[in-house]
C-alpha cells in the first residue's frame, strides 16, 4: 500500500514510510482514518487519507491536515526541501485554529483567512520568499444548526463534492492554464497537456496574491468530498475520479485506490488525497439560512439546499448561485502575474 500508515505522527515528527512510496510526507496533522461523530446534531463524518512521493520526484513535498473539523492539502513547491518547508508550515499554522483543539463548529473565512496570512508570513520569513505552497480544502461549520462546508483553495490544489452521484470541482484552480481556459483560448484538454499547465497565479509564501477563495455548501446526506494535490488530477481526470469514488465505499480504500491510479498513470509527482464522507444528516431542512454577517442578520435570506455560495473573508456572501456558478468557471476571478512554477 502507497498511502500514509493509518498511525501518523504528528506535524515534524518522523513517519514511516509507505512500502512502495520509500518517503514520508513532509508534514502530516491527522487523526486516525475512521469516523467522527459531530458536535452538529447526528453528523457523522468518515475520513481517508494518504500521500505518496510518486515515481519521479526525489522528496514529498505534499503535507495535509485531517483532524476534525479542517481537512486540507498543502502542495509545497520550491524544490531542494523548500517546498516541504512551506507547506509543512502551512499545515501546522492552520492546526492552530481554535476550533481543532475545542471540536467547535464556528470557525468562519475571517478567521480561517487570519492563519493563512500567518502561514504566508512563516514561509517567507522561513525561506525568504524562495518558496510557496498551494492549499484547498474543507473546514466543517455550522450556521444556526445547519452543517456547512467552508471550502477554501489557494493555487491549483482541488476540492471536489461527489453530491448525489455527481462529481463537481468546487475549487477553481489559481493557474495559467486556468485564465487561458476562461478566456476561451484553449479547451480543458489542452490545458491538461500545455507546457505551463504548472505554473499557479496565486499561493502562499510567494508573489503579491495571498487571500484564499471560499464557498460555503450545505452539506447533504451522502456527501463524498475529495482534497488532492495536482498529482492526483495530474494524472486521473475527472471521469477517471468519479469512477473510483463511486466504485468505493470505504473512504480509505477510495483513498487508497485513488492513489495506486495515479502511480500506475505515471506518477509524475507527489500525491495526496483525502476522502471525507457526511453521513446522518438531518433531512428536515427544506431551506437554509444563508450564513450572515451580524450587518446582515435582519435580512433573514433563506437559500435552497442546493445553493453555493461565494463567501468574501470578511464573512460577506458574495453571490448567490448563478453568480457563484460564474465563479466557479473563472469569470469573476481576478487575475495575477504568474510567480511559481513546480
Amino acid at each position: 500500500m502507497t498511502s500514509q500508515p493509518a498511525s501518523v505522527p504528528p506535524a515534524g515528527a518522523a513517519a514511516p514510510p509507505g512500502p512502495a512510496s520509500g518517503n514520508a510526507p513532509s508534514s502530516v496533522e491527522s487523526s486516525v482514518p475512521g469516523s467522527v461523530q459531530s458536535s452538529v446534531q447526528s453528523l457523522r463524518l468518515d475520513c481517508g487519507y494518504g500521500t505518496d512521493r510518486g515515481l519521479r520526484r526525489e522528496m514529498n513535498e505534499d503535507s495535509f491536515i485531517a483532524s476534525d473539523p479542517v481537512y486540507a492539502v498543502a502542495d509545497g513547491m520550491g524544490g531542494h526541501e523548500a517546498g516541504e518547508i512551506a507547506s509543512g508550515i502551512c499545515v501546522r499554522t492552520l492546526a492552530g485554529i481554535p476550533q481543532l483543539a475545542s471540536g467547535g463548529r464556528d470557525a468562519t473565512a475571517a478567521v480561517v483567512q487570519e492563519y493563512l496570512l500567518e502561514a504566508d508570513a512563516g514561509i517567507r520569513d522561513a525561506t525568504g520568499s524562495r518558496a510557496g505552497t498551494t492549499l484547498s480544502g474543507v473546514v466543517v461549520v455550522e450556521q444556526n444548526g445547519v452543517p456547512y462546508w467552508l471550502v477554501l483553495n489557494i493555487g491549483d490544489s482541488r476540492t471536489y463534492r461527489l453530491s448525489q452521484g455527481k462529481l463537481s470541482q468546487v475549487s477553481v484552480d489559481h493557474s495559467e492554464v486556468q485564465e487561458l481556459v476562461d478566456a476561451g483560448e484553449i479547451s480543458r484538454a489542452e490545458a491538461a497537456v500545455h507546457p505551463r499547465r504548472h505554473v499557479v497565479t496565486r499561493a502562499l509564501g510567494t508573489g503579491d496574491e495571498t487571500e484564499a477563495d471560499y464557498w460555503l455548501l450545505p452539506v447533504e446526506e451522502g456527501d463524498r468530498i475529495l482534497v488532492c494535490s495536482d498529482g492526483l488530477n495530474g494524472e486521473l481526470d475527472d471521469d477517471r475520479i468519479a469512477g473510483i469514488l463511486a466504485a468505493q465505499p470505504d473512504p480509505q480504500a477510495a483513498v487508497d485506490e485513488l492513489i495506486q491510479a495515479a502511480l500506475r498513470s505515471g506518477g509524475r509527482d507527489n500525491v495526496t488525497c483525502i476522502v471525507l464522507d457526511a453521513s446522518n444528516v438531518a433531512s428536515d431542512h427544506g431551506t437554509h439560512t444563508a450564513p450572515r454577517t451580524p450587518d446582515q442578520a435582519e435580512e433573514e435570506t433563506t437559500l435552497p439546499r442546493t445553493e453555493v455560495l461565494d463567501v468574501a473573508p470578511d464573512g460577506q456572501v458574495a453571490g448567490t448561485a448563478a453568480e457563484s456558478g460564474a465563479a466557479r468557471d473563472g469569470a469573476d476571478r481576478p487575475g495575477g502575474e504568474p510567480h511559481a512554477d513546480r
